[in-house]
């Protein structure tokens, strides 16, 4: 829903440490361009008078070793509409993205409540790599937001480059959990409204390499450039001393043409390839010092491991091929430094050099050619269309150390190409990179998404026939089968009663039944389809007419569940014998029972715990058992949803008939059983707010919603 002045945009970036000043990009692999292009993006947005109001959502951390700002929930920036929001997600600590999969559904819900304390949803959800894209996928099918993304780098790209250098697949997946991020970016080009990508080549070369391409949704808008800060040095500039000491003390002739590269310690990035290809030319070696930018350390030994061997690696090659007082690597520098040391570079008439295996665009490329130094960048990637387009440096084979020292050359030696190289970088950017440039072009594409979203959504609402989960303030959680069922003039007046209080009520069944069957069942008996399904008996809980499975609750679930193990293990108890197919599911096994034969529940259980097995086993009718994780049931679900929505269980109204249904009508929800009960609910008479009715099905739920006066709540 718009604010009451415009469009309220919702950035979300997972990883890295974000915050609005003194950025520590380098500071690690996870906190490098992304993190000052989101906040630069999300700063010029709220630049146009359409958007009124632009988050950006990212990590809260607890952790000693890193600044306490990222403990802060909320930090305005400058501009008054624009703020970081640090949500929980998992450990307190600072963690890797690679390490972050796990506690992502967890992310989801924090935002949910995040949204509903706000009592505004989004316009636009914006999500920034595939850790939030998985994010923003959850919270686009769950509340029906527009969803973009922009990937900034790719695991299919990664994994060929890994598998490359001889990296086993097994290696690649227990580091990376390469497999999870290709997925979700297979599933984020299926459903979003929209790719942003920075050049054609991503589109062609990178995105190519995956099963899904919608080439309609997939936007081409290169990153901005702050002019301001990024441009030649003015006549008369020296750079400060602090800056000039902290690179200069490495070198013995300082004046030299300077050969600058600025990256993370990042293995893809080919730091130590570059080292090998200026330390292959002796003339290279003679006419010009090397400075390599990558992060800051105190000690190696506190850096990141990966990071750690990239910087070890290429102090062994200085010292192998005695580079001393010809290689500069300075250990400390601050973003705000970075636009002087381009500068110094210029000054020197040095060349600006990024040497990766793979790049998805090249933001510092940009940043230098604004500052006019010529480049030489790797043929691979983004840099290719930024070197065709400013007609500023040379492409090279990143993995050919003679090319990369034979383009370092020419670009040194040659004072008039240099000139034009320069004056085609200033010129070029400002061009065709400027955030003025960016912004209109993304402003365009979210008022377009927007707009055609919302008549999707307008269709989308009319099927569900409710609320938003997100603005209900109270839910009834009813069974079908037995409950709903079997009364058709009671249903109606259950329908009349639900049509007048949809505007506050969320409407949910817990049924045995799947999703797609419940579904159909309401369906062929004219019943307002809900908002959401508990279904296989509170192993699976789906939104929507679309059936939009709820993630966290199967990954909550699927704690200590050894399907197959459970399985073969019943199966030796008398009596039992297993359902047909099409009532088994993932979090779910269901047996038939002989009452003949059946030795009891107790005696499952039993035999469980001898195998080390761990279920939670629902026996209803005297003819069905149903397994589940032990973490899974109708109530379990229920409560899961109280807590993820916001709902007081106080405030949620909860009826059925069986054995199966026990667990959500106890506790501090409004329970009903209703008058056709089976006998195995008769143990809850007089506990705590559950309430017998008298009549017998729906009738019987309308005659507990007037017991428990939930109109009026």
């Amino acid at each position: 829903m718009t604010t009451d002045t415009g469009l309220y945009v919702c950035m979300i970036s997972v990883h890295g440490l974000i915050r609005g000043k003194e950025l520590e990009l380098g500071h690690d692999s996870d906190t490098g361009g992304q993190v000052g292009y989101v906040l630069d993006l999300a700063r010029a947005t709220s630049k146009i008078p359409a958007f009124s109001r632009v988050e950006l959502l990212t990590r809260r951390i607890f952790d000693a070793n890193v600044s306490p700002d990222y403990q802060q929930e909320f930090e305005q920036l400058d501009e008054s509409n624009v703020r970081i929001v640090r949500l929980v997600c998992g450990p307190r600590r600072y963690l890797r993205k690679e390490l972050l999969w796990s506690h992502l559904d967890e992310y989801v819900d924090r935002s949910i409540a995040y949204f509903r304390s706000q009592h505004v949803l989004p316009d636009l959800i914006h999500t920034h790599y595939a850790d939030s894209g998985y994010v923003g996928l959850q919270l686009s099918a769950m509340l029906g937001i527009p969803h973009i993304h922009t990937g900034h780098s790719l695991g299919r790209v990664k994994q060929a480059y890994l598998t490359d250098m001889g990296i086993s697949p097994k290696r690649i997946e227990a580091r990376f959990r390469i497999s999870k991020r290709i997925d979700v970016e297979e599933q984020l080009l299926a459903d979003v409204s929209a790719t942003i990508t920075s050049s054609k080549q991503e589109i062609e070369e990178q995105y190519g390499l995956y099963h899904v391409r919608r080439r309609s949704r997939m936007v081409t808008i290169p990153p901005g450039m702050d002019l301001s800060r990024f441009h030649p040095p003015p006549r008369g500039w020296t750079p400060n001393q602090w800056l000039s000491t902290e690179i200069d003390h490495f070198l013995k002739y300082p004046e030299k043409p300077m050969i600058l590269a600025l990256a993370r310690a990042d293995r893809r990035k080919n730091l130590s390839g570059l080292v090998m290809a200026y330390a292959s030319s002796r003339e290279l070696r003679e006419r010009a010092n090397l400075l390599i930018i990558a992060g800051n350390r105190d000690d190696i030994d506190d850096l990141e491991s990966s990071q750690a061997e990239v910087i070890r690696e290429m102090l062994a090659l200085v010292d192998k091929y005695d580079l001393y007082g010809r290689v500069s690597l300075p250990k400390h520098h601050s973003p705000e430094d970075v636009p002087d040391i381009y500068r110094l570079a210029f000054k020197r008439r040095g060349v600006f050099v990024n040497a990766s295996h793979g790049e998805g665009f090249g933001l510092t490329l940009i940043e230098a050619a604004a500052s006019g130094l010529p480049i030489v960048a790797t043929y691979d990637g983004g840099p290719r269309e930024i070197v065709e387009r400013l007609r500023n440096g040379l492409l090279v084979d990143p993995s050919d150390p003679s090319a990369i020292a034979s383009a370092l050359g020419e670009a040194i030696n040659s004072g008039p190409k240099w000139r034009w190289w320069s004056r085609n970088g200033i010129n070029g950017v400002e061009r065709h990179y400027t955030w003025e440039a960016h912004v209109t072009k993304y402003s365009k594409l979210l008022t377009k998404v927007i707009r055609s979203e919302r008549k999707t959504m307008r269709k989308r609402i009319e099927l569900l026939s409710g609320p938003k989960l997100i603005s209900a303030s109270k839910m009834i959680v009813i069974d079908i089968d037995e409950t709903t069922l079997g009364d058709t003039e009671g249903l109606v007046g259950f329908t009349d009663w639900l049509g007048k209080y949809r505007s506050t009520v969320a409407f949910a069944v817990a049924t045995g039944r799947t999703a797609d069957a419940a579904r159909k069942v309401l369906q062929q008996h004219g019943i307002d389809l809900p908002d959401v399904y508990i279904s296989a008996v509170g192993s699976e809980i789906s939104y929507g007419a679309r059936l939009q499975r709820d993630p966290g609750w199967s990954t909550h679930i699927s704690d200590r569940w050894r399907r197959s193990d459970i399985q073969s293990t019943l199966l030796k108890i008398p009596g039992l014998r297993l359902q047909t197919q099409n009532n088994q599911r993932e979090f779910k096994i269901s047996y038939m029972v002989d009452v003949k034969q059946f030795p009891g529940v107790d005696r499952c259980y039993r035999a469980l715990r001898e195998m080390g097995l761990h279920a939670r086993l629902i026996y209803s009718r005297d003819k069905y058992l149903d397994a589940l994780p032990a973490r899974a049931s109708k109530g379990h679900a229920v409560r899961y949803l109280s807590y993820k929505w916001g709902i007081p269980l106080e405030r949620v109204l909860t009826a059925g008939d069986s054995g199966n249904d026990e667990e959500m009508l106890i506790g501090t929800t409004l329970g009903v059983i209703v008058g056709n009960h089976s006998q195995e609910l008769d143990h809850l008479k007089g506990k705590y707010k559950v309430y017998f009715a008298k009549a017998p099905f729906v009738r019987g739920v309308l005659e507990g919603i007037q017991h428990h006066h939930f109109d009026e709540l």
